[in-house]
């Protein structure tokens, strides 16, 4: 999109899907379809048994809030089980991870700072240890 076909109102046919393994990612402000530098913000639907294993986001932070179903949310070495209505906050490259341990699809909003950075957006951390043998 051009400068001048950046959203500033986004509707349900606007937002960017892009189908990740551990669910469908519904973009809602990211680079490309907003003119946000500082946020991105996506919605998750983690269906049951799926997770987005311990990664960390180089330059970002990142707060997740659940909008439904139930997370079993790491940030570092420590975790919550949080349902509809708890977030938790994950500060620049601190190693979390998200499982649906639950038996209904989990959804959650991703929202994610900056926009605009230089490196990788995340880094998987769930082959190595201690976080390949956390959860064990």
């Amino acid at each position: 999109m051009s400068k001048q076909q950046l959203l500033r109102f986004i509707t349900k046919d606007d937002v960017q899907v892009e189908e990740l393994p551990w669910g469908p990612h519904e973009w809602i402000s990211r680079v490309g379809l907003t003119e946000a530098e500082h946020l991105m913000l996506v919605r998750v639907t983690m269906p049951a048994g799926k997770a987005h294993k311990f990664h960390r986001h180089p330059a970002m932070e990142e707060i997740i809030y659940v909008v439904s179903g139930q997370a079993e949310q790491w940030v570092d070495r420590e975790y919550r089980l949080l349902g509809p209505g708890d977030a938790a906050h994950i500060p620049m490259d601190v190693v979390h991870g998200t499982y649906n341990t639950g038996s209904e699809d989990l959804v959650f909003l991703a929202i994610l700072s900056p926009a605009i950075f230089e490196g990788p957006a995340l880094i998987d951390m769930s082959d190595q240890e201690p976080w390949a043998s956390l959860r064990e």
